[in-house]
């Protein structure tokens, strides 16, 4: 009837490449098939880096306090407080990330 309509993407990151057909013909619009289980693995990842990170942190100012204790010579004691203070406000970070996506999850399942 109208024939087939194309969508112009200005942007890479929109989902598909293939042109969107006519929603009164017959014919199916075409989407790429994956991207969903794309997406989930790029936000796994970034969830599994943040934690791999948050990780380092503390194990860096864990080993930097072993430092100061066995040879307090070789370490500036500022870079003992700034490594402490970085993890401390990581771990914060992602405490209230967490407590926050809890939160927003106990009011979408309290709407339903």
């Amino acid at each position: 009837m109208f024939g087939s309509l194309e969508l112009t993407r200005t942007d890479s990151a929109h989902i598909g490449t293939a042109p969107l057909t006519d929603i009164h013909s017959n014919h199916k619009v075409d989407i790429l098939v994956g991207a969903e289980d794309e997406k989930k693995t790029k936000f796994q990842n970034y969830l599994l880096d943040a934690v791999n990170s948050l990780n380092e942190q503390q194990v860096n100012v864990n080993h930097i306090q072993e430092q100061v204790i066995t040879d307090p010579d070789s370490v500036d004691i500022h870079d003992v407080t700034i490594a402490m203070a970085k993890a401390q406000m990581s771990l914060s970070l992602a405490q209230t990330v967490i407590e926050r996506v809890v939160q927003g999850w106990n009011d979408i399942s309290t709407t339903r």
